[in-house]
Formats: structure tokens, sequence, C-alpha cells
């Protein structure tokens, strides 16, 4: 269901009385942290009042009122960007709507986007693609391109749910969580590829978040393989480091290693020199 604002929000729920966001009760959970957040400073702002009075008594009224002043001052500051900000946020939602509707509405799309197995092609705006990047703007400028619309593109690698999943993104700036879990890799090697700076980012922040064990190597070793994920490789390595029996002693390490050998020495050395720094704590 969409309310008057332009907002979705689901059955047995209403929208947010402050930014118009799905609630379960009259707030949102971004506006309940919010006002927690201003009350956490408020109640710091007692604190430090109660801590100066039991330091001695205020000889001098005047400053006292200064600073209750200002420490007024801050907080009606704070509140009025933390408002602003919600007021940004609920335009920059409405932007994203209209642009998702866009997608799905095929309105005035002029270039078909063709999964590389042989599935349907997806229509899709010029503008945003070349908009979001530099990769796809260079192929769109290419005379083969400057075509009536209806020309095709063919992203060879994608299938068909994953291109679906790229072009969605880049219409909403964000994934429901279970397709980008589910095509996270792919994505995550398309945003490279593309160079789709906030594709990259989005992805990264996926899997440093669901790094474990089990996906450990695999996180590695696709750092290593597309160079925008520098800082996915420093923190797969040190959580390798870390959980390192319980990595390097099982058959997929075994099969990692044979495909990924600079890989594999790597982690043996930064593993020796952390047992060498922990026994000369000891």
């Amino acid at each position: 269901m969409i309310n008057s604002s332009g907002f979705k929000f689901y059955e047995g729920k209403m929208p947010c009385e402050i930014c118009g966001l799905s609630a379960r009760n009259k707030l949102c959970e971004g506006c309940v942290n919010g006002a927690k957040a201003i009350h956490a400073l408020l109640t710091s702002t007692k604190s430090d009042n109660s801590s100066a009075n039991t330091r001695g008594p205020v000889n001098n009224s005047t400053n006292h009122a200064a600073n209750t002043s200002s420490s007024n001052l801050s907080v009606s500051k704070g509140f009025t960007l933390a408002l602003r900000r919600a007021s940004e946020m609920k335009e920059k939602v409405n932007y994203l709507s209209s642009c998702l509707n866009a997608f799905k509405g095929q309105v005035h799309k002029d270039i078909l986007v063709k999964p590389g197995n042989n599935g349907p092609s997806i229509a899709a705006h010029k503008s945003l693609l070349s908009a979001n990047s530099v990769i796809f703007k260079f192929m769109l400028d290419s005379d083969a391109c400057k075509a009536p619309p209806g020309h095709t593109i063919t992203l060879a690698e994608l299938s068909y749910l994953e291109l679906h999943a790229l072009l969605e993104f880049l219409y909403r700036g964000e994934l429901p969580k279970e397709k980008l879990e589910k095509h996270v890799y792919t994505l995550s090697i398309a945003a490279d590829k593309y160079e789709i700076k906030l594709l990259q980012k989005y992805c990264e922040h996926h899997m440093l978040g669901s790094l474990n064990t089990s996906n450990a190597l695999e996180l590695l070793e696709i750092s290593e393989t597309y160079k925008s994920y520098s800082h996915l490789k420093v923190e797969a390595m040190i959580f390798i480091i870390k959980n390192v029996e319980g990595i390097v002693f099982t058959p997929k390490f075994d099969a990692f290693a044979v495909e990924n050998p600079h890989l594999a020495v790597q982690i043996t050395r930064a593993s020796v020199v952390t047992n060498k720094n922990k026994k000369h704590k000891v």
C-alpha cells in the first residue's frame, strides 16, 4: 500500500507520524532511536550540571545561566539538525520511489539490457545507466548505441535474475535483504567491472557484515581478484588468522590453496608472525 506521502507500508502497519515510513506504532524504529539519542543527550547535560554542583557552590549566577543557555542551545541545534536530516531523507526516499516507479512502469525507456543466458531483455534508461557508471556511459556514448530507442546492450556475465537485481539497485539505491544475500558475490563483481561506486560500497558493507568461517576464504579471493575491495581483504585476512585452525585444516582450504597459492602463503606467514607475537607477550 502507498500512503498519501508516497511511502510504502504494509498491511497491519501505519505510517510514522514524523517521517511517514512504515511503523508498527505511531513512530518508526529510526525516529524512536533518534528520540532516544536526544533523551540521552539531555540526560548527559543534566548529569554534567549535577557534577558541577557537587564540586562546590556557584558564585557567578550569570555564568551558570549562560552555561545552561548554551547547553539548551546545543540541544536545540542538534534536534533541528536531526529534523532537517529526516526531511532530507524523506525527499530522497520520494525521489528514489519515483525512479523505481519509472523502472517498473516502463516509462520513457530507451535501451534494452540483455542478460547472457538468453533470458528476456529488461528495458532501462540510458541516462540513469550513464549517471551511475562511467563504463556504461562509454558504452552508450558509442556510435553503436546512438540508435533509436529499443537498442540492446548485453551483459553476458549476468543471468536474468542477477541483471534484474543490478538494475533494481541502480533505480532504488538498495535491495531487499534476501535478494542481496542471493546475488551479492555476482553484484560485487559487476560493480567492480562497471565501476558502480555505490554498489561497490553496498556489497562490501554486506560482505563484511556476513564474514564467517564458511565464507572467509571466498571473500578473501573476491577481494584479491577485484581491487575495489581492499578493506574487505584486510578484514578477511584478520578474521582468517584469528580462526586459522577452523579454516586451514579443511578440504575447502586445500582447494583454495591450489587456486590461490599466493594467498595461502600470505595466510601462513601471517599466522607464523601472529604466533611469535603471542609467545613474546607471554
